[in-house]
């Protein structure tokens, strides 16, 4: 699938806005794109330099860059996030991950330390399999039967799981988003990104990650428990730990008001959204 290298910035469908110099970007998870921030994004835009970005595979990025080599582990998700970076020559960066895109900010802040100044990790979790000593959420049979279920009818595994993962029954609307936005992904790579995702452990990552982040655990979530969000805010030196009265997965689509408030007190910015 891979085709001839083009700017990172346009491989990844960048969007630059807000009126501030200091960068926040926001980075999409699992099945999602950049529209996922709609709700949060607009409150940042006075103060900040917003930076929004689809992963490669997902929303408008250029398929044609997707490689099943390269995104055969998070860590080329990281280079590409890294690269945008670079090409805009981002310092001070905020970096805010919702899900699967926390633990690539964790990698990220690993790799290039001086580059960022804060991490907003939302719904985190450094792997989902149990293990002695260790709750994920998921048994190892679990995750087969997901990836089973994926790999025979992607499009009804979407229609039944993304309502699930956006909990808030009483809103249909949010997992009908959800799912439509599964949907639109090209099956084969929306695959092989589940397989990455929850077969990876970034659990070893977490003590290294040196600037102060922000753990942000909506109170039921199917995906990350609170046993994980405790736990990763546990691993990370210097961590604080939010358990938003919001549930689901996705509290940037359901609860964005109560997001976006956490992120604003812990960046000690006024909480008026």
């Amino acid at each position: 699938m891979e085709s001839t290298e083009i700017s990172p910035l346009k491989r990844n469908n960048v969007k630059v806005l807000g009126k501030g110099t200091q960068p926040i970007v926001f980075a999409h998870g699992y099945g999602c794109d950049q529209n996922m921030w709609r709700f949060v994004y607009p409150a940042f835009e006075e103060d900040y330099k917003i930076i929004l970005f689809d992963h490669t595979g997902a929303g408008n990025s250029d398929e044609t860059q997707y490689s099943y080599e390269k995104y055969d582990t998070l860590e080329g998700y990281t280079e590409d996030l890294l690269e945008i970076c670079t090409e805009l020559d981002l310092q001070e960066v905020i970096l805010v991950g919702h899900s699967v895109s926390s633990m690539i900010a964790v990698l990220a802040a690993v790799k290039e330390p001086e580059r960022f100044s804060n991490l907003v990790l939302i719904g985190p979790s450094p792997r989902y399999i149990n293990d002695e000593g260790y709750t994920g959420g998921f048994s190892r049979e679990d995750i087969d039967g997901l990836m089973d279920a994926l790999d025979s009818n992607y499009l009804g595994w979407a229609a039944q799981m993304a309502p699930v993962i956006m909990g808030n029954g009483e809103r249909p609307e949010l997992g009908e988003e959800l799912t439509n936005s599964f949907c639109r992904t090209n099956p084969e790579i929306a695959r092989h990104f589940a397989r990455v995702t929850f077969l990876s452990d970034n659990r070893g990552d977490l003590p290294a990650v040196k600037v102060p982040t922000l753990v942000v655990q909506c109170s039921e979530d199917i995906i990350a428990p609170q046993e994980v969000g405790a736990y990763v805010h546990h691993n990370i030196p210097n961590s604080s730990f939010v358990v938003l009265e919001a549930t689901g997965h996705c509290p940037n689509l359901s609860a964005p008001e109560e997001t976006i408030k956490v992120i604003k007190e812990f960046l000690d910015l006024p909480a008026k959204a």
